[in-house]
């Protein structure tokens, strides 16, 4: 059968959908922007260094997610539960050394292949982590229905048609240290190299974070990409601001097949399609350059 490759990358995206609906309702992530696209109160638009050194999440709040460390065991595990379709691997460690895991799905892990790539990155905020539950699902539901899902083998057509490399967290410090920011304080959703914003551009003063995801992509040569954060029921995608601050909409040359992408998204969620603050669910980004698109959604 022969599909193109936005036909499979607006799939995997109808595939995000299945994951988040299998989770607990009270899972809902913090943060996010308001409806200008600006980033609420004490996290400017474009600010990379955090102010509040205190941490502002509780126990409380954090139940029910795993720890860094349950969180690694739980990659090993599906690593060793559904190795003949994955391949764990590491693009780096963190500031504190925790090491960047990234889980590989393919029917062919760990090859070159003429199939396009797609990432997904969650936990870029560390007081956003719903995203690194859903990613997890994300690779449990593709192991567990690959040859045997009654819908339409999408499952099976996506493990055989492309590599799916997901980075469940990218911020693991964060967590553990229950705020946004990295170990360094560093807010690495707008700690990537800006058209915007030159002082970015020096790779040297980056944090090992982004870096790594910089050498990552390098790498790989991804065709598209979602980084999941929380907060807002939007989905997101370029360009990520603007020189004149948004008196002018800077489209990116591929602008209409994100704004597809990013629309065949909202319209398969009911809640995000009617969004009242955002027209169709949908609106460019102004933050973070982990990939080519960006997804930003929460539970409702």
């Amino acid at each position: 059968m022969a599909i193109s490759r936005l036909g499979f990358l607006s799939l995997l995206l109808l595939v995000l959908l299945r994951a988040f609906a299998s989770l607990p309702t009270q899972a809902a992530a913090r943060g996010g922007s308001d409806s200008s696209g600006i980033d609420n109160g004490k996290h400017g638009a474009f600010s990379r260094i955090l102010l509040e050194d205190n941490p502002e999440i509780t126990e409380e709040m954090t139940r029910g997610y795993m720890s860094n460390s349950e969180l690694e065991n739980a990659i090993q595990g599906f690593g060793n539960k559904c190795s003949n379709v994955s391949r764990i691997y590491s693009i780096g460690r963190s500031v504190n050394g925790s090491p960047l895991w990234v889980i590989e799905v393919s029917d062919k892990p760990g090859q070159k292949e003429a199939e396009p790539a797609f990432k997904f990155i969650g936990n870029v905020h560390g007081d956003e982590p719903v995203g690194r539950e859903v990613l997890m699902q994300l690779a449990y539901w593709l192991c567990d229905n690959y040859l045997k899902d009654p819908l339409v083998c999408k499952a099976t057509l996506i493990v055989e048609n492309m590599h799916l490399h997901i980075l469940p967290t990218m911020n693991p410090d964060g967590f553990a240290l229950r705020r946004r920011g990295n170990a360094n304080n560093i807010d690495l959703n707008r700690d990537f190299p800006d058209q915007f914003f030159p002082i970015n551009d020096e790779i040297s003063f980056r944090q090992p974070e982004t870096r790594a995801i910089i050498n990552w992509i390098k790498q790989e040569h991804f065709t598209a990409s979602a980084s999941l954060h929380g907060g807002a029921l939007v989905a997101n995608y370029p360009w990520d601001g603007s020189r004149d601050k948004r008196k002018q909409y800077y489209g990116c040359p591929d602008d209409k097949t994100f704004r597809y992408m990013a629309s065949v998204y909202s319209q398969s969620h009911y809640n995000m399609s009617l969004s009242k603050e955002f027209k169709g669910g949908i609106q460019f980004m102004v933050a973070c350059k982990t990939g080519i698109i960006y997804m930003e959604a929460a539970l409702s």
